[in-house]
């Protein structure tokens, strides 16, 4: 079968079953989670309407995944959190936000693996290698230091705007520096 130009479109019916229209094949929620980890452009539509509900249908493979309670990627912080964001007014930016900081994360951990590569090479161990803890709970960090700052930006000094046209007060300072102290010992928590 030759290749179709565009991502290739899964029909979903109303028996929920999914039909993969480049394979002319049914598929799973598992072979679509499949074809995402391979970095396959797909678009789901609904059968019937044609309607696009790509969305719906990557939401539904990342809560089958998080219910799988050996295979979590999202705290339950983190799910709060981006609960209180529903209706808010900050809700247009997330999604940006949340995009970027996956490109970085991704983009981090390229480096880490080249890095990785070029220290041990192509022996045994450099294959075999499980990265050393401090590795990871420095990108832990970075990543963390990274989320806190972004995090700022849509809840600044704890939800205060910003008082640009006067010095902050001493106890303005030392309140900062206590819920910033508690802001990153969740963070810490968290990695």
């Amino acid at each position: 079968m030759t290749k179709q130009d565009g991502p290739t479109v899964i029909k979903k019916y109303a028996n929920r079953r999914l039909y993969n229209t480049g394979t002319s094949a049914y598929v799973t929620l598992e072979d679509l989670a499949a074809m995402v980890k391979k970095g396959e452009d797909f678009t789901v539509q609904d059968a019937k309407t044609g309607e696009d509900i790509t969305h719906a249908v990557l939401t539904q493979i990342i809560f089958e995944q998080e219910s799988k309670a050996t295979s979590t990627l999202l705290p339950i912080s983190f799910l709060r959190q981006l609960i209180t964001f529903y209706g808010d007014q900050m809700q247009m930016f997330v999604p940006g936000f949340l995009d970027q900081s996956m490109k970085a994360f991704t983009a981090q951990q390229s480096q880490m693996r080249e890095q990785v590569e070029r220290a041990f090479g192509d022996t045994p161990f450099g294959k075999n290698l499980q990265l050393p803890i401090q590795m990871v709970e420095e990108q832990m960090k970075r990543n963390a230091e990274l989320f806190q700052q972004a995090m700022q930006m849509f809840t600044p000094f704890g939800g205060t705007p910003p008082k640009e046209t006067r010095k902050a007060e001493p106890s303005d300072l030392d309140e900062l520096k206590k819920q910033l102290r508690a802001l990153q010992e969740k963070l810490d928590s968290l990695a």
